[in-house]
């Protein structure tokens, strides 16, 4: 599996106790969702490998205990500070209504305020407010990704609708 094929669900960030648990701080609006995970894939000698779960708990919303069947000690656990966990994009719980994953919309048409502009090249994560980076044409077209912009989406014919201030589309034109 490539790393194109997976999302990241957190990071690992500490140990708990001396046996090789692990706490990894997870990125999710619904942690309790990843609670009874069987596997997860770390990046090992550039490609993914499944560190098998014998046990995960919440600790908090968006702290999640791991045992790997794999780590026995302290030792073994320490090596995996600071190791991303990914899961297939497959394994991402389905959304609906105005609600979306940034990988869902690459390739949707875009439009604005009743008209055509563009296509959606990407979402760049920037912390405090995604942005959504559209092309039209040889032009780049950047709209924050506001829940009040957001009018539609529709899966099925691959188009997000949105309502954005006046003039902002026209700044990029």
């Amino acid at each position: 599996m490539r790393t194109e094929d997976c999302f990241v669900l957190g990071t690992i960030t500490r140990q708990h106790g001396y046996k090789g648990d692990v706490v990894a701080k997870i990125d999710t609006d619904r942690p309790d969702y990843y609670q009874n995970l069987e596997s997860v894939l770390l990046l090992e000698g550039g490609g993914l490998i499944p560190f098998f779960i014998t046990h995960a708990q919440l600790l908090k919303k968006d702290q999640l205990l791991l045992r790997f069947e794999e780590v026995k000690s302290g030792r073994e656990a320490e090596a995996l500070m600071g190791r991303e966990l990914f899961l297939p994009l497959s394994s991402l719980p389905p959304l609906e209504g105005k609600n979306f994953y940034f990988h869902e919309i690459a390739g949707f048409q875009v439009h604005a305020n009743g008209h055509l502009i563009g296509t959606v090249k990407d979402v760049i994560d920037r912390p405090g407010q995604p942005v959504l980076q559209v092309e039209e044409g040889e032009a780049e077209i950047l709209i924050p990704m506001v829940d009040e912009f957001i009018e539609k989406i529709d899966r099925s014919e691959g188009c997000l609708y949105l309502q954005v201030p006046d003039g902002l589309v026209d700044l990029y034109r």
